[in-house]
């Protein structure tokens, strides 16, 4: 069904979602590209292509759909935006190599500048106003997309584990989608039918054409353009092993400074970092950028100086070759390479209440992203932590539920949060903070309804009513895959620098002085959350990951290996 004609009029600017092109703009553009006429009906890209052009409308109307041609199960076509002359087309896929989400069909007659990828990037490059322009555009436009549902469906029961992991993978990339419940859309389970998916075989993924069953995030990955090929033949100078703030800034520096750098990551960009909802106090960002926001910047950034980045890769182990190391991925390919940074961050700790497994995913989550907040709103949610991530979350949940209760296990939160975030945090009427309170148990049948809180002073208990749960309680660290590959201290953090060689230490194998971030595997540095002795702040995280590309130069010079030319066939 096409769009109303009465809704066809030009989009109005969404605070810089939608800009018009100057023409002094639009004149350096052309120089890339072409020009070409265009007639109603044109498909200009459709969603599910590979990859399209950047296109500029000089005259004429292009509208932007999701769903077009209906062809695509549980989902409808709707009107994402109507373009202009002066406006450009396109959203964050084209810088990210994903696949297209959205269709554009040409509903007015006239005219388009076409310009190729590559000439594009190379413009911006050299333009910055413009490139701030279009990167600005398209992370609104992403959010517009999350918001609308626009993208592949994930259909299958919100109780089964596999169910929470590709919504999760979903949402940790900020990829759009659309979840349909089996267990609250009727119409859900005739689509199964229609398809011949029976019940054991949920949950699914529908885009386009492909109906994927209980596909593995990899294969979810690849139908999505997150993932590139896996590369075999080359050994790089620098393995990034996670994908947080230390592991990005690295790729950054690495790659910018002629590294041959490759970044893993399990699950999303970002690390704990990417689940925050506003960051506040990173330098740079007076008004405070959202952790998905500043982890898509950063990678396009890394990708700019061609770091290639690879998501989702399970790193399963750590091993020696040659003169470097081999990083073993969990679908049996291996990337090697001189160097190795472990940047794999730190988890969220789990709630040791009984039945907190059988809400996980459901009404108990460990991140408070705009998917997470659209469960619970206008609903009372319970959030229990006491430091920044968990004032942040609070602050962020309570522009959507009705009202947070903010548990803290100590007497005053100034000793564990920043004050402007205790501070805000108490001047909010929907907001209220319960110190010296702990989550008992866990009411309800399949769904929360309530948890049982209770003074961890004076024993007293308090019913609280509760549509979901947020837990932000401290974190351990990602290290389970590395054994006893490298040494930790006794929380389970990796060890780096001087305290190798502490006059009791045996952990360090050379006659020369470890350096500054190495561990006791010479050529394997750590930073972030996952290093002992770090401060747990995202800006620390970073300086960290800029300060080990240096570290990896000076490794390299010790290897007598100049960078990016180091090769093999294995």
């Amino acid at each position: 069904m096409a769009p109303e004609p009465e809704r066809l009029a030009e989009t109005p600017d969404r605070n810089g979602a939608f800009p018009r092109l100057s023409e002094a703009q639009i004149e350096a553009l052309t120089a890339q590209g072409y020009r070409r006429g265009t007639q109603p009906g044109e498909v200009l890209f459709r969603e599910g292509d590979p990859r399209c052009d950047f296109y500029v409308v000089l005259a004429g109307k292009v509208a932007i759909v999701a769903g077009y041609g209906g062809d695509q199960e549980g989902g409808d076509q709707e009107l994402v935006g109507v373009h202009g002359p002066g406006r450009f087309l396109g959203e964050l896929n084209l810088l990210t190599g994903q696949t297209v989400f959205v269709t554009a069909v040409v509903r007015e007659p006239g005219e388009v500048l076409v310009v190729p990828l590559e000439r594009l990037r190379d413009l911006v490059t050299r333009d910055p106003t413009l490139g701030d322009l279009i990167l600005r555009a398209y992370l609104l436009r992403r959010s517009l997309l999350i918001e609308l549902g626009a993208g592949f469906r994930i259909i299958g029961s919100r109780f089964l584990p596999d169910t929470r992991r590709l919504r999760e993978v979903a949402a940790r990339n900020r990829v759009p989608h659309r979840f349909i419940d089996l267990e609250q859309d009727k119409a859900a389970e005739a689509v199964l039918r229609r398809l011949g998916v029976p019940p054991e075989e949920t949950p699914v993924v529908i885009w386009q054409d492909r109906v994927m069953r209980n596909p593995t995030n990899a294969d979810l990955a690849h139908a999505l353009g997150l993932r590139p090929p896996t590369p075999h033949t080359m050994a790089h100078d620098l393995i990034i092993v996670g994908a947080g703030p230390a592991g990005l800034t690295a790729a950054v520096y690495g790659a910018s400074e002629g590294l041959s750098t490759v970044v893993l990551e399990a699950v999303a960009t970002g690390g704990q970092a990417g689940t925050s909802p506003r960051i506040e106090n990173y330098p740079g960002f007076p008004a405070g950028i959202s952790g998905a926001e500043l982890a898509e910047r950063a990678v396009i950034q890394a990708e700019k100086f061609d770091a290639r980045i690879i998501v989702p890769a399970e790193a399963i182990t750590l091993e020696e070759s040659g003169a470097g190391y081999a990083v073993r991925l969990d679908d049996g390919t291996s990337v090697a390479g001189l160097a190795v940074l472990i940047a794999t961050g730190a988890r969220y700790r789990k709630l040791a209440v009984p039945r907190i497994e059988e809400f996980e995913g459901v009404s108990v989550f460990y991140a408070a992203t705009t998917v997470e907040a659209r469960t619970c709103t206008g609903d009372p949610v319970v959030l229990v932590g006491g430091g920044n991530s968990a004032g942040q979350a609070a602050l962020y949940l309570a522009r959507h539920a009705a009202r947070v209760y903010l548990l803290v296990r100590g007497g005053d939160l100034r000793q564990s949060m920043s004050r402007y975030l205790a501070d805000q945090l108490r001047r909010d009427p929907r907001v209220e903070i319960l110190h010296r309170t702990e989550v008992r148990e866990l009411l309800g049948d399949g769904e929360l309804r309530g948890v049982v809180a209770e003074n961890n002073q004076d024993g007293g208990r308090r019913i609280l009513e509760a549509r979901a749960l947020f837990v932000f309680i401290g974190a351990d660290p990602q290290v389970s895959w590395l054994a006893d590959k490298l040494a930790l201290d006794d929380g389970g953090f990796i060890l780096t620098g001087a305290v190798l060689t502490a006059p009791d230490s045996t952990k360090w194998p050379l006659g020369r002085a470890p350096l500054p971030l190495e561990t006791s595997q010479p050529g394997v540095f750590a930073a972030g959350d996952v290093r002992s002795g770090s401060v747990m702040r995202v800006t620390a995280a970073a300086g960290e990951g800029s300060m080990t590309v240096r570290l990896v130069h000076e490794h390299l010079e010790d290897l007598g290996a100049p960078s990016s030319r180091w090769h093999c066939t294995t």
